[in-house]
């Protein structure tokens, strides 16, 4: 360990603080649904061609997201930014029935990596808004959710256009990391 990483492990030991992933393919909603919950516009959003870094604070947690593009072009990339990860949002868009297996495939090849081992995971089944959207409990069919046994994970209806979902799916969140908290400070 250098003295950065002491450094980084000290500050973050003084302030509740956690580096939040929000990946997912393309079109899913991961900078939408950013943009609601932190009160930002979300009538005109763009595709992210990188990535995108913003700090909420909720309940005394700073929560530094990481909102990373889905094309498949950047997926490669991902792994770079796994170091230090506290949660896992991924985000799939419910209403595109023909990319759920490719995005299943994309979220099997994330859990399966060294440095995400363990780390919560929230899906956040997003356009539960549109008509055509499948619900909640079948995209957790679809995924295969019940066989995770390495990590703590929840599965979210949620819609990034009117809000409904996401309040419920970052109390769960929040949950995991006073959980973490709470036994560090008890150690």
């Amino acid at each position: 360990m250098g003295l950065l990483d002491f450094l980084r492990r000290l500050y973050r030991s003084q302030v509740d603080e956690a580096r939040i992933l929000f990946l997912g393919l393309d079109n899913a909603g991961k900078t939408t649904i950013l943009r609601a919950l932190s009160d930002g516009d979300i009538t005109t959003v763009s595709p992210t061609q990188g990535f995108h870094i913003r700090s909420l604070i909720h309940e005394g947690f700073k929560l530094n997201v990481w909102d990373i593009g889905g094309q498949r072009a950047i997926r490669p990339y991902w792994r770079n930014y796994f170091e230090a990860t506290d949660a896992l949002v991924y985000v799939i868009d419910c209403a595109d029935r023909h990319r759920l297996e490719e995005s299943g495939d994309e979220l099997s090849l994330l859990l399966e990596e060294e440095k995400m081992v363990g780390v919560p995971l929230l899906v956040l089944a997003n356009k539960q808004d549109l008509q055509n959207a499948l619900p909640a409990d079948e995209v957790a069919a679809g995924l295969n959710l019940v066989a995770i046994r390495d990590r703590a994970w929840q599965i979210q209806g949620c819609s990034a256009k009117t809000g409904d979902g996401l309040a419920e799916g970052m109390e769960w969140l929040l949950q995991r990391f006073k959980k973490k908290e709470k036994n560090r400070h008890t150690r």
